[in-house]
């Protein structure tokens, strides 16, 4: 179940973690009690794909706004015939012994919390990508999985949903371009802006107070709850931050990738049309301790001649170069495609599925593929980027102490400072 990670990763991890964790199953038969922590968009497909698996009880539902309730409530009586019980406060769901794991769906700036109280509670956890906010909030969900041995998942689904990037792992891990030495990714952006709204009284089924917990008071506007708080930078981290774990899951799973050293970025927002903050151009630098340098591209046309590519990732090598997406790969030698190169016999076994994964992992208490620690990993470069992008400076990490080197401004957005009543425990 830890495929993606190296020999000695997986020893060093094993120091960290028992490789069976403590079970939290309160169900008296096999199936697991889940309860969903954010059912808007993403929470609500995440409703549905859980109750794919006959094994899996949607044992509560959560949400800040009572529409979202609703709805997801009426889905799983059609389903099931059951009806779950109701929160708008994850505090009380993570109280319910009857909860055996969470799914986490909420904004960015919602992740944290309610999984590291989850773990806390003994419940297991499925979070959404992002990993976290902050990169001070990953590490905090990472000691909290690790001091309460619970089973965690990021929903990172392009990794076990489609078998992709496992041929692309095995290609690159065979030598079949040489040795990588850079590494260009990118997401074509939005090209149309979100309008601009009005501040407006939050309408009386969202508690928006709540809704904004640890970030920071701010009038409520339409285009700040739901779905576009993706462009704001007190809740996420704009189309980059949405994506970047996606199609750079198979750059950090392939080259066995740690921290970036130096990182620098530039980007704009072109759409004059919104009051949206985050960029639709995005340019990122990374230059790793091994000496690979990786190229972050965000614009709305894509790279010249892979403007099909809506993302992707292009691995440069001494022989060649190989580009991926989610579901197709294809390698390139002196400019040509070649079609009839050998593939490596297959060594990383296909997943049964994400959330199927994160179901087994339960009951047999092993480590899943996207565990919080690797999710944290993979996560912690995206954010940087946006650290770089926000100061207008090249910044220094310092991995070993999770620190930005001599930038006292950059640091102080590693792990923000919390609105109260909230703190990051």
């Amino acid at each position: 179940m830890m495929e993606h990670m190296t020999r000695r990763e997986a020893i060093a991890l094993a120091g960290a973690a028992p490789a069976f964790l403590k079970s939290g199953l309160a169900a008296p038969s096999d199936r697991i009690n889940v309860g969903f922590i954010g059912v808007g968009g993403m929470g609500t497909s995440r409703l549905m794909g859980f109750l794919k698996h006959e094994d899996v009880n949607a044992a509560a539902v959560c949400d800040l706004d009572s529409t979202h309730i609703d709805k997801a409530v009426d889905y799983v009586r059609k389903q099931r015939n059951k009806t779950p019980k109701t929160y708008n406060d994850y505090r009380k769901l993570l109280a319910d012994k009857s909860v055996d794991a969470v799914c986490i769906a909420t904004p960015d700036h919602w992740h944290a919390l309610p999984a590291i109280q989850a773990c806390a509670a003994g419940k297991d956890v499925f979070v959404e990508k992002p990993l976290s906010y902050s990169i001070g909030e990953g590490r905090a969900m990472v000691k909290a999985a690790r001091a309460h041995q619970r089973v965690t998942q990021m929903g990172n689904h392009i990794h076990n949903d489609l078998h992709n990037y496992r041929r692309v792992v095995e290609l690159i891990r065979a030598g079949a371009i040489g040795t990588i030495s850079r590494v260009e990714v990118w997401r074509t952006s939005e090209t149309k802006g979100i309008g601009k709204p009005a501040d407006a009284t939050p309408p009386s089924t969202l508690d928006y107070d709540f809704w904004l917990g640890p970030a920071p008071k701010r009038a409520y506007n339409p285009n700040r709850s739901h779905y576009n708080f993706r462009y704001f930078w007190d809740y996420s981290g704009g189309m980059f931050i949405d994506f970047w774990c996606h199609i750079t899951d198979v750059v950090y799973w392939a080259l066995d990738l740690q921290a970036p050293k130096f990182i620098a970025a530039t980007g704009y927002r072109e759409l004059a049309d919104d009051n949206a903050e985050t960029p639709n151009y995005l340019e990122v630098q990374y230059e790793f301790p091994n000496g690979l340098h990786m190229m972050w591209n965000l614009n709305p046309q894509g790279p010249p001649a892979l403007e099909n590519w809506q993302i992707g990732a292009a691995f440069q090598g001494s022989e060649g170069t190989l580009i991926t997406n989610y579901s197709d790969h294809k390698i390139f030698r002196k400019g040509k495609e070649v079609t009839d190169f050998k593939r490596p016999d297959p060594t990383i076994p296909n997943s049964p599925g994400h959330i199927r994964e994160f179901a087994d992992s339960v009951k047999s208490r092993k480590l899943t593929t996207c565990d919080v620690e690797y999710a944290h990993r993979l996560n912690k470069g995206g954010l940087l980027g946006n650290i770089a992008l926000r100061t207008g400076r090249r910044v220094q990490w310092d991995d070993a102490k999770e620190q930005i080197v001599g930038d006292k401004a950059a640091q102080k957005m590693v792990t923000r400072l919390y609105r109260k009543p909230w703190k990051l425990a």
